[in-house]
């Protein structure tokens, strides 16, 4: 199971890093009233963060958390399930 949420996570992470630019961590999280640990944790993959803080994300790329988790979705493997059928 662990090993999944890590992919969950690092398909956010680049998603997040993609959607920034070129835009810093510390101007975007200013920007967005984000916390810049909680960016910096994203992009690393090591948070996995709460819906809130989704959103967030989401709204703070001008999208909604339909299409912010498309683009998560994209990332992560064919036919990838967190349960075992």
């Amino acid at each position: 199971m662990q090993e999944k949420k890590e992919i969950i996570l690092n398909a956010l992470a680049e998603v997040v890093r993609d959607l920034r630019g070129n835009r810093s961590q510390f101007m975007f999280a200013s920007e967005n009233d984000i916390s810049i640990s909680i960016v910096s944790m994203v992009e690393r993959g090591l948070k996995d963060p709460q819906l809130t803080t989704l959103v967030k994300l989401a709204e703070a790329f001008d999208m909604n958390l339909s299409d912010f988790s498309k683009l998560i979705e994209e990332k992560l493997p064919d036919n990838f399930s967190l349960i075992e059928k």
